[in-house]
């Protein structure tokens, strides 16, 4: 339908205004000739210019009987609305995929609180929320093997790219290769800014091995730069008494961990392991 001449001011303030809480004015020119002619050739450019969802939602309204009884603003408001929620999937699925969970479909809605773990719902329902890593605070988890360490923070990292965070999930050991590969194949800038940058950066399988002298260097360097201006979430299967060992020099495990613990949540697990009631393993079933 096309906007009578007395409509189109009108119709051109809402488009402005929406486009505006959107964030993209590409739509502007496009949407403003829609309100003079056929709209064939605009839904293409709408496409074209990433306004999937704003085209997607024309076509289904379009052949909606009911849209006739809609005036244009209303029109327009279905059409933005589609728009911004297209985008905001888009956006997560964008955080999801950088973050590279090791559990991809983990979610804090399947958390299993019955299992005998010692889990604290009050505190996890707590770190849900999001605050501690709005606030620059760490967490860390600790727990005997399979008791659902990794599946719980992969779960919070999903969260957080919910709530638009950047996250980034890394096994350490693996983590300590890629930084030395890097050295050599001059990768390692791009690396740390990456480790550096993200709002949440989950270190998972903290030990049991003993740091070397690039490693422990590595990982100062890594805590010192997020230390009040990010939050990183460790899991280990040692108690944080024992952390010191691993890091090796006392020199470097003080000045890590006053940087970590300080100002760290903590979730202390105990129990059996749950694999032990698993069939098949399956990185989305609920820890």
């Amino acid at each position: 339908r096309l906007a009578d001449a007395d409509e189109r001011p009108l119709v051109k303030d809402t488009v402005m205004a929406a486009l505006g809480q959107i964030g993209d004015h590409r739509a502007v020119p496009i949407l403003t000739r829609v309100l003079k002619h056929d709209v064939r050739d605009e839904l293409r450019a709408a496409a074209a210019a990433a306004l999937a969802g704003m085209a997607a939602a024309f076509t289904e309204i379009q052949g909606n009987p009911q849209a006739e009884q809609l005036g244009h603003p209303e029109w327009l408001a279905l059409l933005l609305d589609r728009e911004a929620g297209e985008r905001q999937s888009r956006r997560l699925q964008y955080r999801l995929r950088n973050a590279r969970l090791r559990h991809s479909q983990a979610s804090i809605e399947d958390v299993d609180y019955r299992s005998p773990r010692g889990l604290d719902r009050s505190l996890f329902q707590q770190l849900s929320s999001g605050n501690w890593i709005a606030q620059k605070h760490n967490l860390i988890i600790v727990g005997p093997c399979g008791i659902g360490k990794s599946w719980l923070a992969c779960a919070l990292g999903q969260m957080a790219c919910r709530q638009d965070r950047s996250v980034l999930y890394k096994r350490l050991p693996r983590l300590f290769a890629e930084l030395e590969m890097g050295r050599g194949d001059g990768r390692y800038p791009r690396l740390f800014r990456a480790l550096t940058r993200a709002d949440l950066l989950i270190l998972d399988d903290w030990g049991p091995e003993r740091m070397n002298g690039d490693q422990r260097r590595d990982m100062l360097e890594i805590i010192e730069d997020r230390h009040g201006t990010a939050a990183t979430l460790i899991t280990s299967q040692l108690p944080v008494s024992s952390w010191h060992e691993v890091i090796g020099e006392p020199t470097f495990a003080d000045a890590i961990l006053d940087r970590i613990v300080h100002n760290a949540y903590r979730l202390e697990l105990d129990g059996e392991s749950l694999r032990k009631h698993q069939k098949m393993p399956d990185a989305g079933t609920p820890a």
